[in-house]
């Protein structure tokens, strides 16, 4: 049976792990709380400084008061200008690495896994995730964590010098928050759960305009463009729809909190200038009267303010830690997915003989599991000699190339390598030792010569040149004004398709793989460009055990063996001639397509 992956558990993101992304910045992240905490401090200090002003302007000798507590305020406040420079600096910076981090970790799990996981996934939602939930993740992890450690020390500090101040006043002020708190716990269940549909919905727009774009040629050909446009504004709007929900829930919130602040205040300044009027005449009665003077209230009415401030910053900071929670719950499932399909460190063998055999394969696509592709399929590949597959399309002949670099596992049966398991060796290793040209080859949008390189990453600028010279492609890449650093724009799209075919096997020559692979080579080329493939192919088929994919079958009659495919089985082998001479598929195959020629 095929190994299959036991499936990793759903990851749920909580406070602890989001936080926890931040541990590796924990020394810059130490040093801005200090700056912090330092910042915090000379905050709460000054309107003690503004209380000690209005008390001494009510004084005959308030002047020296005034003076000396201006001097003070002002040191205060250059203490609490440089902390904040290091706190806001040192935080982004911090949240910045952060992100990086996790961009790359991200990235590096999403390509390890098996192609199963690709066939399933949308190529715009795993961008957006690398992309748009990874950033809103940056904040909250660093720059948030640091408000929210501003925000509460200065609500700590302030509750304690308001109830220093008047434990009355505070306890009347304090009668709003059990509504605050009820609200901030509703609140954030419905951000955390609008925030996930949201990214979502981001992601599906993104995958409709990743596949647009990357077929605008189709589009454009059909004069489709409309049609697009009104299929990605319809994505569109459904995120539109759920930030509009988003939307109106935080300014409902917002509101809520801000009323309830307010009046709070209200009812401390109606409270409290109440004490004042009292102070006052119980002054004119005793001037050695302890009061409540307008410093105080003034005071008190600040650290208010500030206590006020910092809960309404720490509930919208509620409010995008919830965000946050949303979006990282498919960024560590993603980080915490176990690819299936691949065996690191397992063994190698120190000389390929390129012996391959199939063992009564059966195999299923996993996002097709009920329509088998591959029925008991048996079939050995000689070292050194070249075996043709040949049926037709959708048969199953793509998919044998592709459990041969087992980009996918049997789902029964087994493939074996000079007589061992393909599962039992080192999946990187095993890759090594194959080399494939397609039909369509797949170039970078990078220069010539880097996709010749691709083929093995340490090549000279020497071997590059003769592998391109082995393919027939030094001449025409010599043509071009910049040779071998000519670019190839998105897909090769430059190149034409004889030049990129041309290119894929000085790739292959240079990898110099003891098995390949030929899927349709020269099938979609002109006669003059197939010429010059076919001579390229030549010389990298050498030596090399070789699998050809055939649906012209006029490709194959020089292969040393031929098995025909029909419905996913093993109909008939032998070679072209004694396959012709039978009345069987592979005779009907070829009076099918002369007829047609």
């Amino acid at each position: 049976m095929s190994e299959t992956p036991a499936p990793s558990p759903r990851s749920k993101s909580d406070w602890r792990r989001l936080v926890g992304l931040a541990r590796p910045e924990v020394g810059t992240l130490v040093i801005a709380s200090l700056a912090l905490a330092g910042g915090s401090a000379g905050t709460l200090v000054a309107p003690k400084g503004i209380e000690l002003l209005m008390d001494a302007v009510q004084k005959p000798d308030g002047q020296t008061i005034l003076n000396e507590t201006i001097i003070g305020l002002m040191g205060v406040f250059v203490l609490v200008g440089i902390c904040g420079f290091l706190r806001a600096w040192l935080f982004t910076l911090a949240g910045e690495r952060v992100v990086a981090n996790l961009r790359k970790q991200l990235y590096a799990n999403v390509v390890r896994q098996e192609v199963g996981f690709f066939d399933g996934q949308r190529t715009g939602e795993l961008l957006n995730r690398l992309s748009a939930d990874t950033g809103v993740l940056q904040n909250s992890v660093t720059v948030n964590i640091s408000m929210a450690l501003r925000f509460a020390l200065q609500a700590v500090g302030s509750l304690c010098v308001l109830f220093y101040t008047s434990w009355k006043l505070t306890g009347l002020m304090l009668g709003v928050v059990p509504v605050v708190a009820i609200g901030a716990v509703l609140f954030a269940r419905t951000v955390r759960s609008l925030s996930r549909k949201t990214q979502d919905a981001l992601a599906a727009a993104n995958s409709v305009a990743e596949e647009t774009l990357g077929s605008i040629r189709t589009v454009r050909s059909f004069a489709r463009e409309e049609q697009e446009v009104e299929r990605y504004g319809a994505r569109v709007d459904e995120s539109f729809q759920l930030g509009r929900s988003l939307a109106l829930t935080y300014g409902a919130f917002q509101g809520a909190m801000g009323f309830a602040a307010y009046a709070a205040i209200a009812v401390v300044l109606w409270y409290g200038g109440g004490l004042v009027i009292e102070g006052q005449a119980a002054l004119a009665a005793d001037p050695a009267a302890a009061v409540f003077t307008v410093g105080n209230l003034t005071a008190f009415m600040l650290y208010t303010l500030f206590l006020a401030f910092a809960l309404g910053g720490m509930s919208s900071l509620f409010a995008d830690f919830n965000k946050a929670l949303g979006a990282s719950d498919r960024v560590f499932e993603l980080l915490d997915r176990v690819p299936g399909v691949v065996k690191a460190n397992g063994r190698t063998l120190t000389a390929v003989e390129g012996r391959v055999t199939l063992e009564a394969v059966d195999f299923a696509y996993p996002t097709r599991p009920d329509a088998p592709v591959l029925r008991e399929v048996t079939v050995e590949m000689e070292p050194g000699r070249v075996l043709a597959l040949v049926g037709a399309s959708g048969g199953g002949k793509s998919t044998v190339a592709s459990l041969l670099a087992r980009l996918y596992d049997p789902t029964a049966g087994r493939i074996l390598l000079d007589g061992v398991d393909l599962r039992e060796l080192d999946t990187r290793w095993l890759r090594e030792q194959i080399g494939a040209v397609a039909q369509e080859p797949v170039l970078f949008a990078a220069s010539i010569e880097d996709n010749i390189r691709y083929g093995r990453p340490g090549a000279t600028d020497a071997e590059i040149t003769a592998a391109a010279e082995a393919a027939n492609a030094d001449t025409f890449v010599r043509a071009f004004p910049e040779g071998y650093k000519t670019l190839v724009g998105e897909r090769g799209v430059r190149l034409s398709g004889g030049q990129k075919q041309r290119i894929a096997i000085a790739r292959a020559l240079l990898k110099d793989p003891r098995i390949l692979v030929l899927d349709e080579a020269t099938s979609a080329l002109d006669s003059e460009s197939e010429h010059l493939v076919q001579e390229a192919l030549e010389r990298l088929m050498h030596g090399r055990t070789v699998l050809v994919i055939a649906h012209r079958l006029s490709t194959v009659r020089d292969a040393d063996r031929v098995v025909v495919i029909d419905g996913g089985k093993v109909a008939e082998i032998g070679t072209h001639d004694e396959l012709v001479a039978r009345d069987g598929v592979y005779r009907r195959l070829v009076e099918r397509q002369f007829a047609v020629a």
